[in-house]
């Protein structure tokens, strides 16, 4: 890919990346198919509806379908966030959403770059602080209080989610933590899709005393080098509108926004 026209790296974000199935399938996950939506069971605190597209599904058979998701959760007791991207046809799914009972959370924007300009520069991080990558249970139950302390609700759950991520297959995540002496400060992970060129980093929660001191920027790096080393040439984040400009200033391009819209029965 020669340049960065957002059309061209939306197309290849579409392509490639979603609907975002886990593969493989981690233990205890679950992935179920209506017509074209998957739902997903298992893999974190609440349940997830994604899709590529909707193959022209409009109307009335646009909200059976919504309708089906919230029956099918409802009769589980469990919470589903249905990921909705802001180029998403028909134009009035947020509408039919909201009248089925979902509800919008913060919207954040998919930036996507080439790996290459990111993996050729050093993470660089303030004195007394270092990156390490880790597996253990340990680590990932420090990572979950690390991201519920910044973020101030529960997600202890995400400890559980990325140990049997980890099990499932070693190779398709790793996971880097910032630490300052005995504190882990700030955490983020990348995953290598398969049959892809990207890598998506996911994470990136940093104290806040910790903020505006280059460790994101570093945790940035430091993954897409590891990308880079997997032959990986497309980077992709779901960014929040503190992380955005740091990542559009390492040259990744705003391609379209995605916001969780989640059904509590």
């Amino acid at each position: 890919m020669t340049d960065l026209d957002a059309s061209t790296l939306r197309a290849a974000y579409d392509t490639q990346l979603r609907p975002g199935l886990p593969d493989p399938v981690p233990d205890g996950v679950t992935v179920e198919s209506d017509g074209p939506v998957f739902r997903v069971r298992g893999l974190d605190q609440r349940g997830l509806v994604t899709y590529r597209d909707l193959g022209g599904l409009a109307g009335a058979d646009l909200d059976e379908l919504i309708a089906r998701q919230v029956a099918v959760f409802r009769e589980r007791g469990e919470p589903v966030e249905w990921k909705l991207h802001g180029h998403d046809e028909p134009a009035d799914l947020p509408r039919r959403l909201r009248a089925a009972g979902f509800v919008p959370e913060d919207q954040e924007t998919v930036v996507v770059g080439p790996v290459a300009p990111l993996a050729s520069a050093l993470p660089v991080v303030p004195e007394g602080v270092r990156l390490r990558e880790v597996t253990g249970r340990a680590e990932l139950d420090r990572i979950a209080e690390l991201k519920s302390q910044v973020w101030g609700r529960d997600l202890s759950d995400l400890a559980d989610g990325l140990e049997r991520e980890i099990a499932a297959d070693p190779q398709s995540v790793t996971v880097v933590v910032a630490e300052a002496d005995e504190t882990m400060v700030s955490a983020g992970w990348v995953r290598y899709p398969v049959e892809s060129t990207f890598a998506t980093l996911w994470g990136g929660s940093t104290l806040p005393r910790w903020r505006r001191q280059g460790i994101y920027r570093a945790l940035v790096t430091y993954r897409a080098r590891l990308a880079g080393a997997r032959g990986r040439t497309l980077v992709q984040v779901d960014a929040s509108d503190e992380s955005r400009p740091v990542l559009e200033r390492l040259g990744l391009v705003a391609v379209t926004t995605t916001t969780p819209y989640v059904y509590t029965p």
